[in-house]
C-alpha cells in the first residue's frame, strides 16, 4: 500500500492509521513517499523482537555506501550510537553511560527542580494576573530539557536558541536540504565547543568524553562530534514531547488531573503510562536486514528496510487492554517500547523520566487550576482541533508544537525556589 505516514492527518493523529496497518498484520509493507519499500512493525511482540534482533542493522553508513538514492540519517549523527552496531555501539555507549545512570540522575534532581521552578515562575509572570493564556511548550516543555542537557554538555545559554533551531530542522524540515544544513551547522558548532572545552576542561559530560578521546584510541574525533550531537539532540527532543503529551493527556481528563494533583506519589506511574499512551517517538529510525528472516508471519528479505513503530506497538490490543485510554493501574507492568528495547534501549531514559516527573510535580503544585485555553475534549487536536493544540509536522516524533493553557490561580513556590 502507499505510505500513509506522509499526510498531515498522520502528524495530528497517527493512531487510526497505525491501527489500520496492524489490522492487516503486525508487519506490513509500505511504499514511502521517497519511492522506497519499507516494512512497518506495529505489533507489540513483533516490535520488541525486532528491536533486539541483531539481524536488523542500524549501520547507516554501510547501508547507503552503495545506494546513490540518498540516506535517512543526518551526517551529524552518522557515527553515533544511533547509527552503529556492536561492537562499536557498545564501545560508544559505555563511554557516555556514566552520566545517565539512575545514581547520576539522582544527583541532578535538585538542579532539574530549580530550573523547572524558575520556568514556572516565568510562566506565571508571562500570564499576568489573568493567568494566561500561555504556550506551555514554548515556555516550559522545551526550555526545561534543553537547559538540563546543555548544562551537562557545557553549551552556553546564549547558544541554546540556535541549538534548538538546528535540532528542530533535523527532525521536522520539509526538505532534505534544510535538514542537511542544520546537521552541518550543529556538527560545526559542536566541533568548536569541543575545541573550547579541550582548551579549558571542566567537570561536564563533554569534557569527560574529550578526556576519553584524548587518552587513547577508544573514540575518534568524528565519533566524538557525532556522539556529542546525538546527546544534545536526543537529550531534549524526547523529554519535550513527553512533557507536552503528558500535560495534554491529564488536562483532557479532569479526574486524572485531580488524582495527580492531589497525590504526587502517582506521578512515576503516570509518566510510564504517558510514555505508553503517547509515545514521543512514533517511528524509530530505520533498521535494515543483513540476512533474510521471518518476522510476524512475513519474510523480510536481505537488505529490506524495517521501521519499528513504538507508537503503534504501545497501542496493540493484543498486549494492552483498552490501549486508547490512560490507565495508571497497568503502568508497572505495561512494558511500553517508547525507550526502545535491546542494545539500543535509550541511554537517557532515567534522565527523561526524572525530568518529566519533576516537571509535572512543579506544574501541578504551582498551577492547581491549570487547564487548556481552548476547551478540552478527547479529539486528537491539530492546528484546527477543538483544544487549540498544534502538532509537530514530523512522522518520527510525536508531540505538540504549541499547547495554549490557562494557569489559573497561582500558588507560591516553596521558599527558596522560583
Amino acid at each position: 500500500m502507499n505510505d500513509p505516514m506522509e499526510s498531515a492527518e498522520f502528524s495530528r493523529d497517527p493512531y487510526p492509521l497505525l491501527a489500520a496497518l496492524r489490522a492487516r498484520g503486525p508487519v506490513q509493507r509500505v511504499r514511502t513517499g521517497k519511492g522506497r519499500t519499507t516494512w512497518v512493525v506495529t505489533g507489540w511482540a513483533e516490535a520488541r523482537a525486532a528491536l533486539a534482533d541483531r539481524r536488523l542493522s542500524k549501520d547507516t553508513a554501510r547501508y547507503f555506501a552503495n545506494r546513490p538514492s540518498g540516506r535517512d540519517l543526518a551526517p551529524a549523527v552518522s557515527q553515533s550510537m544511533l547509527a552503529t552496531d556492536p561492537p562499536d555501539h557498545g564501545r560508544l555507549r559505555k563511554l557516555a553511560m556514566a552520566a545517565f545512570t539512575p545514581a547520576a540522575v539522582g544527583r541532578l534532581e535538585p538542579r532539574i527542580r530549580e530550573i523547572a521552578e524558575g520556568l514556572a515562575a516565568e510562566l506565571g509572570r508571562s500570564a499576568g494576573a489573568a493567568g494566561g493564556p500561555v504556550d506551555l511548550v514554548e515556555g516550559f516543555a522545551v526550555p526545561l530539557p534543553i537547559a538540563v542537557i546543555c548544562e551537562l554538555l557545557a553549551v552556553p545559554e546564549a547558544d541554546r536558541a540556535a541549538v534548538r533551531r538546528w535540532s528542530d530542522d533535523l527532525f521536522a524540515a520539509a526538505d532534505p536540504g534544510t535538514a542537511d544544513r542544520a546537521s552541518h551547522a550543529l556538527a560545526g558548532y559542536v566541533a568548536e565547543l569541543i575545541a573550547a572545552r579541550r582548551a579549558a576542561p571542566g567537570d561536564d559530560v563533554l569534557s569527560g568524553l574529550i578526556a576519553a578521546r584524548d587518552a587513547g584510541d577508544r573514540l575518534s574525533e568524528r565519533e566524538l562530534v557525532s556522539l556529542a550531537v546525538l546527546l544534545v539532540v536526543a537529550g531534549h527532543e524526547t523529554t519535550t514531547h513527553l512533557i507536552g503529551n503528558g500535560t495534554l493527556a491529564l488536562l483532557r481528563d479532569d479526574a486524572l488531573h485531580a488524582r495527580l494533583r492531589d497525590d504526587p506519589g502517582l506521578l512515576p506511574a503516570a509518566v510510564e503510562e504517558f510514555l505508553r499512551y503517547e509515545a514521543p517517538v512514533t517511528l524509530a529510525t530505520f533498521r535494515y536486514a543483513t540476512e533474510a528472516f521471518d518476522l510476524g508471519g512475513v519474510r523480510i528479505g536481505a537488505g529490506d528496510v524495517v521501521l519499528v513503530s513504538p507508537g503503534g506497538a504501545n497501542r496493540d490490543p493484543a498486549r494492552f487492554d483498552e490501549p486508547d485510554a490512560v490507565r495508571l493501574a497497568r503502568s508497572g507492568a505495561g512494558g511500553h517500547l517508547s525507550f526502545g528495547h535491546g542494545p539500543h534501549h535509550c541511554l537517557g531514559a532515567p534522565l527523561a523520566r526524572a525530568e518529566a516527573r519533576i516537571a509535572f510535580e512543579v506544574l501541578l503544585a504551582r498551577f492547581p487550576g491549570l487547564r487548556l485555553a481552548a476547551g478540552g475534549g478527547q479529539g486528537a487536536g491539530g492546528s484546527d482541533g477543538p483544544d487549540g493544540v498544534t502538532w509537530r509536522r514530523t512522522r518520527l516524533m510525536r508531540g505538540p508544537a504549541q499547547l495554549p493553557v490557562l494557569l489559573g490561580p497561582l500558588r507560591e513556590a516553596p521558599e527558596g525556589r522560583g
